[in-house]
């Protein structure tokens, strides 16, 4: 920058956010960065880069390697910027640095933002002018013919080839898709199986590359954790009548219940705001949501049993942030419903998406304070069914109600992969999993626990700070566990805090054991909205 001065990132183990805010240029005659640094103990770290324009810069190249540990005398490391020359462009740069300290458990990741001004070649635009002069002076109708027929058979070539090369990637699929319903039914039926769903070996898709603690670390279940392996067609194996026995208890005559407004609807179920009279006082009435099925004859007795089957899951739960079921109506000859206390802005996923499309001086605009406050309830929900030993499995935005205090509740998944079909996903053995929610344990040997449920809530914790926006939506369902497994995670939010983001990151780690518990998240996101707090 042509100035004898150094600029500190971190100093005496404090972290300087106004110097990582900049985001420098660097001038077009520089093609070399240096750093400096020494650390006082041992610090892991992981560097990775990300470029936004692959046409005019290449990937970035350090003369150390992408993860170690960080020297403890004052050293220093080059990066290489090299443009391509192929085209003139302004090109961001990000360097990430997750920096580990083992001895206290503190992850830190530092970004550092830099710009800078390509341009093409001389010699290339030079080329390129004479060749389009070359082409005006060289045409000649007489060898048209030969030039044209030439093309036509490049273009018959290509064509064929393309054709060839679509039909070998569909048998592959269809291959792969064979291949998995195989090997996940062999899983099953071995009693003390442990092996998983078999997983793609390329991932081509590039995104940022946020790292966590442990990330090559193999997948281990969690010994402080209540483990649960879920067998295929469990929910399924209930027959209906088990399931109606089941909530026997709680079941209530329909002539209680009073159905108005459709919320929701899907294929085969519909969510009502409902009104439930007094048992004792035919004068009181109480509002509720009914989950219930169009019609008894479109939906399948699975498709009942699973809705009776799942509605009960936080049932006998009492928590401010859980909402399980009150009664049931399961008469013969009637719709089977369900019921739960009314929350009068309903489902956090529409809530969000709603709260995106209003304007500014909407009522219904929230605050990221807000948003950290939904959080902290989720939190305590989350860790409130963690002591009691109960995973949820199915932990998202679109399983959580809100009212118009911001009083957020946990709910069931009944009816869930209904009404968001394109939440779920089918991996070849006809179940329909939240695949962009699970852990990475999940996906590949089928496995839940309370570190599950963690990853899951740094995905919500995601999903509330884009209001409402779909992870990993560029992901094929397929290559999400090797997605995964390579160490790639959905990017920062826009406007999401670093401190937040390390939060979220700190919930994906890929040994469970080193996901922080529920409690801790409580804490640590407690304090944060405390910290916004003091700057509003």
């Amino acid at each position: 920058l042509g100035l004898d001065a150094e600029l500190y990132y971190v100093r005496n183990d404090l972290v300087s956010h106004y110097a990582l805010s900049f985001n420098l240029l660097v001038p077009s005659e520089t093609n070399f960065l240096h750093f400096t640094w020494h650390a006082k103990s041992k610090v892991e770290y992981k560097l990775g880069f990300q470029v936004d324009n692959f046409v005019a810069m290449d990937m970035p190249q350090v003369n150390i390697s992408a993860q170690g540990e960080v020297p403890r005398t004052l050293s220093v490391f080059r990066v290489e910027l090299s443009c391509t020359g192929k085209v003139d462009s302004e090109v961001m740069i990000l360097m990430q640095l997750n920096l580990t300290v083992t001895s206290s458990k503190n992850f830190t990741v530092l970004n550092f933002k830099r710009r800078k001004m390509c341009y093409k070649k001389l010699e290339e635009v030079k080329t390129s002018a004479l060749d389009k002069n070359t082409s005006r002076t060289i045409y000649d109708p007489v060898h048209a013919a030969p030039t044209t027929s030439t093309r036509v058979f490049y273009i018959s070539v290509g064509v064929c080839c393309a054709v060839i090369f679509l039909v070998a990637i569909i048998l592959a699929v269809l291959h792969l898709h064979s291949m998995k319903r195989i090997e996940l039914d062999d899983s099953i039926s071995a009693s003390s199986s442990s092996q998983g769903l078999s997983q793609p070996s390329t991932q081509t898709t590039q995104y940022l590359r946020a790292d966590t603690p442990n990330n090559a670390t193999p997948i281990t279940s969690s010994s402080g954790y209540p483990t649960l392996r879920i067998e295929k067609n469990d929910l399924r194996s209930v027959t209906l009548l088990e399931a109606k026995a089941k909530v026997k208890d709680i079941a209530i005559s329909r002539e209680r219940i009073t159905l108005k407004d459709v919320l929701q609807e899907g294929t085969f179920g519909r969510i009502f705001h409902g009104i439930l009279i007094d048992e004792k006082d035919p004068n009181k009435e109480k509002q509720a949501f009914v989950k219930t099925v169009k019609d008894v004859d479109q939906a399948s007795e699975i498709q009942v049993t699973m809705m009776l089957t799942e509605s009960c899951k936080l049932r006998g739960l009492h928590h401010r942030n859980l909402l399980p079921i009150t009664h049931v109506c399961i008469e013969e000859g009637e719709k089977p419903m369900v019921i739960l206390p009314y929350m009068n802005w309903g489902n956090l996923k529409l809530f969000l998406r709603q709260c995106k499309l209003v304007e500014a001086n909407n009522p219904q605009a929230i605050s990221q304070q807000d948003l950290v406050h939904m959080a902290i309830q989720i939190a305590c929900g989350m860790s409130y069914l963690a002591r009691r030993e109960v995973i949820h499995k199915d932990l998202a935005a679109r399983n959580c109600v809100i009212d118009d205090t911001l009083q957020v509740k946990i709910t069931d998944n009944a009816l869930s992969r209904d009404l968001f079909p394109m939440d779920y996903h089918c991996l070849g053995d006809n179940e329909n999993r939240p695949v962009r929610w699970m852990a990475l344990e999940s996906l590949v040997n089928n496995e839940f626990s309370s570190a599950s449920d963690v990853w899951a809530f740094g995905v919500t914790l995601w999903e509330l700070m884009t209001l409402g926006q779909t992870p990993y939506v560029d992901i094929d369902p397929f290559e999400m566990a090797a997605y995964l497994k390579d160490g790639y995670r959905i990017a920062q939010p826009i406007n999401c805090p670093d401190e937040l983001f390390a939060v979220m990151a700190c919930c994906w780690a890929l040994d469970p054991e080193e996901r922080p518990k529920f409690q801790q998240l409580v804490q640590c996101l407690t304090e944060f909205h405390a910290a916004l707090g003091a700057y509003v």
